[in-house]
């Protein structure tokens, strides 16, 4: 598995005027996004609460694995640079000097130990009562095109970044060596593709008509830039 990372061209972007009709509360997800790794000992209490948090509608669970942990004796077979560098621009953004496993960001902005469940639960409850900004709305179409439609309903000072990501439901790996030899570990919504669609001024209505391949679930991320707040998110299982 790897990340594809970059800007999508040639995807047919366009804007339309039209209105989009709003989301229901449940149709809004909160974003719980988890870096992991396999080479790291505190990680599997944490990739096993994310296994909990995955069938649930109300949340969309991403687990980024990083590849810092693997000079210690197991690489990741999930890993990518990519979701490490997504890792420290959070980091960054938010004016820490480090990262660490396991670490659970919730809706862009809060940030959380991943293997205290209590406290990620509590940050899901916070982030499932703001207003929505957004009405964003995935629909999947013939010869595997997914369209994405997306309205702001406020303005916003900055543009925002149009994400896509795919993700594999469930995958159990065998460890050998490092922090976690001779354990068999199960994985859930293991991230394997990120891109950004395009970059939105969220002044007119957002359309796109985008080709995807494959069976693999798909994630649309409306985030600001930094990475910053979350501003809308969707799913097509």
């Amino acid at each position: 598995m790897f990340a594809r990372i970059g800007k999508v061209a040639a995807l047919g972007l366009g804007l339309v005027l039209g209105g989009i009709p709003a989301l229901a509360e449940e149709d809004r997800p909160v974003v719980v996004e988890l870096f992991t790794s396999q080479g790291c000992s505190s990680c599997p209490p944490a990739d096993a609460f994310l296994s909990v948090l995955a069938p649930r509608d109300d949340v969309i669970a991403l687990g980024f694995h990083v590849d810092y942990w693997d000079y210690i004796g197991w690489k990741d077979v999930f890993a990518s640079r990519h979701f490490s560098e997504r890792q420290k621009a959070y980091a960054k953004a938010a004016g820490r000097r480090s990262v660490y496993t396991p670490q659970m960001i919730i809706s862009g902005t809060k940030d959380v130990i991943g293997n205290h469940p209590m406290d990620v639960t509590e940050l899901i409850d916070e982030h499932r009562d703001r207003p929505t900004r957004i009405d964003l709305d995935l629909t999947r179409g013939p010869g595997g095109v997914i369209t994405v439609d997306a309205e702001a309903l406020t303005p916003f000072p900055h543009p925002l970044l149009i994400q896509l990501i795919r993700y594999l439901p469930e995958a159990k790996v065998e460890i050998t060596r490092g922090e976690n030899a001779g354990h068999k570990l199960v994985y859930s919504n293991i991230v394997t593709d990120w891109s950004i669609l395009a970059e939105w001024d969220a002044r007119q209505p957002f359309k796109a008509d985008v080709p995807i391949k494959g069976d693999a679930p798909v994630v649309v991320l409306v985030q600001q830039k930094g990475p910053g707040a979350i501003e809308a998110a969707a799913r097509l299982r």
